[in-house]
């Protein structure tokens, strides 16, 4: 018979999965989900990227058709031959944007210029130096004869920019003026000149906050995409590095560049990341984690399936290996992919220091990732059922430790750990002076007047506090969050079925890692399937030199 505290978490579970099963039953891709669950889980490559891409083409066709306004079926003529008729259409598509500037040079004699760019984007210096002079002082012979088209003149003899290109339509040109050209159009001319001057504020590149090392290369990720792309150069400097261009974002039109090394990255996994890419369909992108979401073989795993770093050294590296990265403008987070579950605990500068001490601290690293995952629930279960697996004075202790406490060990952990994730929460959203401060002294301050109000029991304290430290060995944020997660269904399980729920859980969890995918590749690789020649490197830390005879 069950106890009634387990009678009350069972009539809860049994709610919960009831209100989950009524949910699936009213979506309307539930059989093919479960569809697409079941062929990712038998490993079947073909059938998992058909039925992905089923579920991408039915979400296009689903999609309600907006109705377009005046702005944008303009958008959708070419350029016309008068000078007066496209500024009127562009003075109309940026109705109402008060930092579009528009600019028409008038000298004697000579064929009327409109200058259109956006305020704040454009570096002004260049542009009246290299654009704006020119243009005044312009010789009225380019204009004559021979060079009587004046579109062609601008391009080779008055525009002394660098990167210049030439559209015919407006919604190219309304898309490079806000991304920091200056649109030169021309009386007579069916085109328009695009002139590179951005020279909008950006953030200086500085050490990472996310991955910190103790060795190694300092310098991170920006916000500004060709800043990425030129630290990825530079420490590939080769042309085998191939940097492809994608735009994303319906009303955003974000720049996207899809990074690997010809030679070394799988062409079948090259073209499979293509494919998810340009199905990618967003009103806007503000980070790289709203393509990850759409990009992944499982969105409901809790595991990532794409690695996220902030660090050019360790996205360099993952390319001579043969991974894939996508750089997102206006995000300083670079996704890598494939990755697998071994990746999550590796640091940036373990090939920075010597390979016996890496080794022993990826063991260290290794127990504190099981102890954040089961060390609660394993204290639950020992405590509540089974406590004559625990040493006699062990047991003295923590049973009189616990005798003025008025809550179950289970309810303890969770309302503790509970309160440790609040506290970690409200220091991340602190100011940076203030925001340690809060974890620390008000973990202790909590945990303090707990115990001595009898509410919480000291060994819980204990529990809850080693546990948050082992959360932190794990080097990749990302990578944690799966074991914070699951810890509270852990202790749950713990404390209904004792360690026969922990044991459940935890093979649950591996049943699920071992059937996870990410873009063909194996979760576990190289644990399962078994491969010793990778396994030496990943789980522990070889040699340079060993590695290269083998």
């Amino acid at each position: 018979m069950f106890s009634p505290l387990q009678s009350s978490m069972l009539l809860v579970l049994s709610g919960m999965v009831a209100v989950l099963a009524a949910q699936l039953m009213r979506m309307k891709y539930c059989i093919l989900d479960k569809l697409c669950k079941y062929f990712i889980c038998q490993g079947g490559g073909f059938m998992r990227s058909f039925l992905w891409r089923s579920v991408m083409k039915e979400m296009e066709n689903t999609t309600e058709d907006q109705p377009e306004t005046n702005s944008e079926q303009d958008l959708q003529k070419s350029l016309s031959d008068n000078l007066r008729e496209n500024e009127q259409t562009l003075r109309g598509v940026f109705h109402q944007c008060s930092d579009v500037v528009f600019r028409l040079i008038s000298v004697e004699n000579q064929p009327e210029v409109l200058m259109v760019y956006v305020d704040g984007l454009v570096d002004t210096k260049a542009m009246e130096q290299f654009i704006l002079r020119p243009l005044m002082l312009r010789n009225p012979s380019f204009v004559e004869g021979p060079h009587s088209h004046l579109g062609k003149v601008l391009e080779e003899h008055l525009v002394f920019i660098a990167q210049t290109k030439v559209v015919t339509n407006f919604q190219d040109l309304v898309n490079e003026v806000f991304k920091a050209h200056v649109a030169i159009l021309t009386e007579g001319e069916g085109r328009a000149l695009l002139a590179d001057a951005g020279g909008f504020d950006k953030r200086s590149i500085e050490e990472s906050k996310v991955e910190n090392v103790i060795q190694g290369p300092r310098d991170s990720f920006t916000e500004t995409l060709r800043t990425n792309t030129m630290l990825l150069r530079r420490r590939i400097p080769s042309a085998r590095l191939k940097l492809e261009s994608f735009t994303i974002g319906e009303l955003t039109r974000t720049d996207t560049a899809l990074a690997y090394v010809e030679g070394i990255a799988d062409p079948d996994l090259l073209e499979e990341v293509r494919q998810r890419l340009h199905h990618v369909r967003l009103e806007g992108i503000m980070d790289s984690s709203y393509i990850e979401e759409y990009i992944q073989d499982n969105p409901r795993s809790p595991f990532p399936q794409v690695q996220k770093t902030d660090r050019p050294d360790t996205t360099a590296a993952s390319l001579l290996e043969g991974k894939i990265a996508v750089l997102v403008d206006c995000s300083p987070s670079v996704l890598i992919l494939p990755t697998t579950f071994l990746v999550g605990m590796q640091s940036a500068d373990d090939y920075y220091e010597r390979f016996d001490f890496v080794a022993a601290r990826k063991m260290v690293r290794y127990c504190m990732m099981v102890i954040s995952l089961i060390f609660p629930s394993l204290y639950v279960s020992l405590t509540t059922y089974n406590p004559d697996l625990l040493p006699g004075s062990l047991y003295v202790s923590i049973g009189t430790a616990r005798e003025k406490s008025p809550f179950p060990t289970v309810i303890e952990i969770v309302l503790m750990d509970f309160v440790f994730e609040g506290l970690q929460e409200a220091g991340i959203r602190m100011p940076s002076q203030l925001g340690p401060v809060v974890s620390i002294v008000g973990a202790l301050v909590v945990g303090e007047a707990a115990v001595r109000a009898n509410i919480i029991s000291a060994p819980i304290v204990i529990v809850i506090a080693f546990t948050g430290i082992a959360s932190y060995g794990i080097p990749r944020y990302g990578f944690s969050i799966p074991f914070r997660l699951l810890r509270f269904a852990l202790v749950i399980l713990a404390g209904i079925y004792g360690l026969y729920g922990l044991s459940l859980g935890i093979i649950a969890i591996l049943i699920h890692l071992v059937t996870l995918e990410s873009f063909g590749i194996r979760y576990l690789t190289p644990i399962a399937p078994l491969n010793v020649k990778h396994l030496k490197d990943v789980l522990f830390r070889t040699t340079r030199w060993s590695r290269r005879k083998s």
